[in-house]
This record gives structure tokens, sequence and C-alpha cells, in this order.
């Protein structure tokens, strides 16, 4: 596979994931203002920082605007000076599906079509204005739907592996980035259980995860349980351990360790190592902050070495995809 088609297939993967975790923050984050367990301004000031843009959207609105959802929604929402805003990802995902039509199927060209049109061709909007738990629920749909068309009408070669190998690792920062921030929310708060639990089980929903974690724990809702669950737990899809993994099998799929034919790659080695090294951590609450960090930069650090090294031809003839600005960390 040329480098120009494997790189848009990493970032068709990493757009459609960051559409969707960006539809569940915002979805959640809003049914959690309406809980009154926090005030607004600090719970849609975690879910900017979730997307790096607190500094951005403080130095636009200011800081009062904090407190108004309706503006930070639609910021994170439909904002185009917004690199990883939900129409921008939607944008980019379907352009990188477009460069590469001959290797993407019908059913999920349409798909990603479809998304698009209805993001962009007012109805949408409209939703959004109306119903806007029901527009971010379709927007998740629309996402799901893509990737099931991706995996089941396409050939599991090249293109396919790039695409997963793209989401996998969006996912892994994604998810330690909420974690991070919701974990940093509820350490400046007084201790209160009825608060705590709630504010952990919102974390869950966010990362689709609630279901799975009672199913797995009976329904014990603890700082350690719900944090061991989203970063340690083998079984469940949005887990950290677990898209390392998958990360790791796609990208053995496209290289072969120990392949004498190619030079090794640093990113995989680095993938491997980030892997190895969380399977083996026990979480405590106390250095969750240091721990995730270090996920989230080695992340960075893993997609930048899959630039070098396997989309150097391409990253050099292109534009920068927005997505590649630099964002906050938590």
């Amino acid at each position: 596979m040329i480098s120009r088609v494997a790189d848009h297939c990493f970032w068709l993967g990493r757009y459609l994931e960051r559409a969707e975790s960006t539809s569940r923050v915002l979805r959640v984050t809003s049914s959690l203002v309406l809980d009154a367990i926090l005030p607004p301004a600090q719970v849609w000031d975690a879910a900017l920082a979730v997307s790096g843009e607190e500094e951005p959207f403080a130095a636009r609105f200011g800081s009062a605007a904090l407190a108004d959802g309706v503006a930070v929604t639609r910021f994170l929402t439909w904002d185009a000076s917004v690199p990883s805003s939900l129409s921008n990802s939607v944008s980019a995902a379907r352009e990188n599906a477009r460069s590469i039509r001959e290797v993407v199927s019908l059913e999920a060209w349409e798909a990603i079509n479809e998304l698009h049109l209805w993001l962009h061709g007012g109805s949408g909007q409209r939703e959004w204005e109306v119903r806007p738990d029901a527009f971010y629920r379709q927007v998740r749909t629309g996402t799901q739907l893509i990737l099931g068309a991706v995996e089941h009408t396409m050939l599991h070669d090249n293109a396919v592996d790039f695409i997963m190998l793209g989401l996998f690792l969006e996912r892994v920062g994604q998810t330690a980035r909420i974690l991070d921030v919701h974990h940093h929310a509820l350490m400046q708060l007084p201790p209160d259980l009825v608060r705590e639990e709630t504010l952990w089980l919102s974390l869950l929903r966010a990362c689709a995860g609630f279901e799975p974690f009672m199913k797995r724990k009976a329904g014990r809702v603890t700082p350690g349980e719900v944090a061991a669950f989203l970063m340690l737990e083998p079984r469940f899809p949005r887990s950290l351990v677990f898209c390392l993994h998958e990360a790791d099998l796609r990208l053995a799929s496209i290289r072969v360790p120990g392949d004498q034919a190619f030079p090794p790659l640093e990113c995989q080695a680095r993938l491997a190592a980030l892997e190895t090294f969380l399977s083996s951590r026990t979480v405590a609450t106390e250095d969750l902050h240091a721990l995730l960090t270090h996920v989230v930069d080695e992340t960075a650090a893993i997609c930048g070495d899959l630039r070098q090294e396997l989309f150097q031809q391409a990253v050099r003839a292109r534009p920068a995809e927005p997505g590649d600005r630099p964002r906050v960390e938590a």
C-alpha cells in the first residue's frame, strides 16, 4: 500500500472515533448539568478540557461563558475554527474517505456521506437546536454504522488495518483524557459519596462502559474499580489495555515484527512497550494523573513515529490534518 492511501485510512479511523467520542462527552455532560451535582461552569470546563479547547474558548468568549452550556456545545459541535469540533471531525473523515474512494467500499462511503449530508445539510442543525440529546445519539449511531460497514463490507487487508489502527490509538487517547479530566475534577471536591458515585457513573456512560461495568463489577462503584475497569479490563473494547492490544495486532498485521525485509519500526516497539507497561500496572487513584499523562504522551509519540516511519511521503505531499494541532493536556 502506498503511503498516501495508508495515511488517509489512518486518519479516517481517527476522525470517526473522535466524532463519536465528542458526541458521547457532550451528551453525558448535558445530562450531568441537569443533575445539578456540580456547578455548570465546572462541568462544561471538563468537556472543553477533554478536547483541549479550554484556552481558545476562554480567549474568545471569556471565562464567564463556561457556565453557558449552549455556547460550549455550539463551540465543540459546530465551530469551524475548532480542529476537534464534531462537525470538523465528520467533514475530515468524509474528505479522507473521498481521497481513497477506490479503497473504501460503496456501503461504507454511502454511510459516511449520509452522516455528513445530514450534519451539514440543515437537518442536523435543526435537530441539535430542538433535541440535542437525539442529535448526539444520531451522530453516535451514524459513526457506528460506518464502522460496521467498514468491517463487514471491505476486504480485511492493510486498508482496514490502518483504519482500525487509527481508531484504536485515537480511542486510547480519548479514554485516557476523559478519565484524567474527571478524576482531576473529583479531587478538587470535598468528600461526598452520592456525588462521587454520580460522577463516576457519568464517566462510565461517556466511555460507553456503564452496562459492561455493572455486569462485571456487580454495581460496586468506587473510584478504584471504575478506573481499573476503564484502563485494564481486557474484555471491554474501550479500555486502554484492550485498545492498545488491538492496535498492536493491527500494526503487526501491517508489518510483521522481525521481518528481515524491512527495517524495524520504532512505533511498533513503543506500542508493545506501552501495552506491556500498562498491563502490568495496578491502579492507585493517587498516581492516576501521572499514569494517564504517560499514556496520552506515549500514544501521541507513537502516532508521531508512525507518521515519520510509514506516512512520511504522504505527510509532505498534503496539508496538515485539522487534528495535527497539539491539544492542551488535562
